[in-house]
């Protein structure tokens, strides 16, 4: 089921950076401004984290399999409206449904592979299938400059939804739902397990709000990079379209390598015995803090190899911050809650999609010239990972909220609930 999940991560991706990808040729042909495409962008995100909220709650009661199934369904039939003539209206409507249905996406998938590992073996299927986001953009990426290039921008949509349909068709006959239990969350010297806690405690809960105020510093540079990226090389540093495209990659297949080599030693960690405070708060959030510190020499140096190192580096050395959130949500939450709690701090995180591609067009428009716009948005990027990781390193202290969670529904129990 890994394999299936990190596919349908991976076809997630790809659905969302390819407007990114297109940036230069949809502006030239529908004549957008900086602003009007940063608007586009953001547009995406517009439902998102309502129906990622919507979808969480949704998983607590019905098969993931099913959810699954109808996500890569509704990803797929949005895509072909665009193998025609569109105007910015229909782009913008389509990239709304498309974010809406991709919206739980991440917290289902990630619901539904805890159902097949326990919390101490979560670190490597965890960073397995979020890495199916960054090898979407890896192999997705070639291809899909190709056809822009080669063809149109629109065909590249086309494709999208023909590899969509490929993997739900897939889906139905493979997919299937995990049985795994977690164990309910004990406080010490209770005599009965916490099986649900109240949402206005997991809700004020230090260590999940930490993790998304640096999830949501992270998803911000992450949502900048979707949209962003090739028009900075292409716009602001001179690169041709097949070269600005090529060169999208580069931040993911760090990332990927981050994430990758971060979720396996979080996972040894914690094997060993070291606290979840450590080996999964306190080392995420420091990789977020630093690429706050990388960031502002952007602006500092002139030659553009070094710009795109520190913008690779910057923007991705953070990522094992998406594979830190769902478990540290985990860690903190009993099972029949997850769902939910994973869905509200994804859409808490992503929130940030909604602000940093329009408000990186607005500065870019207005700047006195379009480098100089892309370098002050990457800028204002830095100062929010190094705040972000600072509140992490800070305040994710899990085991301790673990007790403090498990304390207060033994004294207030929470009544059983569907939801």
């Amino acid at each position: 089921m890994t394999a299936l999940i990190f596919l349908f991560m991976l076809i997630n991706f790809a659905d969302k950076v390819v407007v990114g990808l297109a940036a230069k040729p949809i502006m030239a042909e529908l004549n957008l401004t900086p602003e009007q495409f940063g608007f586009l962008g953001s547009s995406f995100f517009f439902l998102f984290a309502v129906t990622g909220v919507a979808g969480g709650f949704l998983a607590n009661r019905v098969q993931t399999r099913h959810m699954l199934l109808v996500m890569a369904i509704v990803w797929s039939l949005v895509q072909f409206p665009m193998l025609g003539t569109v105007t910015f209206e229909v782009l913008i409507a389509c990239r709304i449904v498309l974010g809406a249905g991709e919206g739980p996406a991440g917290p289902v998938a990630t619901h539904a592979l805890y159902k097949w590992f326990p919390d101490a073996l979560r670190g490597i299927p965890t960073a397995i299938v979020a890495q199916g986001s960054a090898l979407g953009v890896i192999v997705a990426v070639p291809l899909l400059n190709y056809i822009i290039v080669n063809y149109s921008w629109h065909w590249a949509f086309g494709a999208l939804g023909v590899v969509g349909l490929a993997w739900a068709v897939l889906w139905l006959f493979l997919g299937r739902e995990g049985t795994l239990e977690d164990s309910p969350i004990v406080v010490e010297g209770a005599e009965t397990a916490a099986e649900r806690i109240p949402y206005r405690y997991l809700l004020t809960c230090p260590s999940i709000l930490a993790v998304c105020c640096a999830g949501f510093a992270s998803y911000w540079g992450l949502a900048l990079g979707l949209t962003w990226f090739t028009a900075y090389l292409v716009d602001g540093l001179g690169f041709s379209q097949t070269m600005g495209g090529n060169l999208f990659i580069l931040p993911w297949i760090f990332g990927m390598i981050v994430v990758l080599g971060g979720g396996w030693l979080s996972q040894r960690l914690k094997k060993a015995g070291v606290s979840s405070r450590v080996c999964r708060g306190a080392f995420a959030a420091a990789t977020v803090a630093l690429g706050g510190c990388v960031l502002p020499f952007i602006a500092m140096v002139s030659d553009p190899g070094l710009k795109i190192a520190l913008l690779v580096v910057g923007t991705a050395v953070g990522s094992t911050i998406f594979v830190v959130i769902p478990m540290i949500v985990s860690e903190l939450t009993p099972q029949p809650q997850r769902a939910a709690m994973l869905a509200i701090a994804t859409s808490t995180v992503t929130f940030a999609g909604v602000i940093a591609p329009f408000a990186m067009g607005r500065v870019v428009q207005y700047a006195a010239t379009r480098q100089a716009g892309y370098e002050q948005g990457f800028v204002i990027l830095g100062a929010l990972l190094l705040v972000g990781g600072i509140i992490g390193l800070l305040f994710i202290r899990p085991e301790a909220d673990r007790k403090r969670l498990a304390a207060r529904a033994a004294a207030a129990p929470l009544q059983p609930a569907r939801a």
